[in-house]
């Protein structure tokens, strides 16, 4: 698998993790049945999709990279959906963390 499969397959792993948690929410401590059910299908594949990942990026850079990007992502789908606009100290700390991963992606060793 070359790099450019590997970041495929890590947008994908983002994408799958934050509609995993989206319906996490959803799913109301999973005592409702649709979102649990598809909260449970995405987080297994975005942990299949991880796996494939980490055949070619370090463990490390793979899951710093998908944690903060998911988290971002998260973030966003909360103030779109959700309506939970982050505070100006969150987007600090936001900001921090987009910081850590073009560090580690850009900077790291590979």
């Amino acid at each position: 698998m070359n790099m450019t499969t590997s970041y495929l397959f890590l947008v994908l792993a983002i994408f799958l993790g934050v509609t995993s948690n989206s319906f996490a929410k959803s799913a109301n401590g999973f005592t409702l049945l649709f979102p649990s059910i598809i909260t449970a299908i995405t987080i297994v594949s975005c942990m299949y999709a991880l796996s494939m990942v980490m055949k070619t990026i370090p463990m490390g850079i793979t899951y710093a990279s998908f944690a903060g990007l998911a988290i971002i992502a998260t973030v966003m789908v909360g103030v779109i959906k959700y309506n939970q606009v982050p505070n100006l100290y969150t987007i600090i700390g936001l900001c921090f963390i987009i910081v850590g991963v073009l560090m580690v992606n850009l900077l790291g060793d590979s």
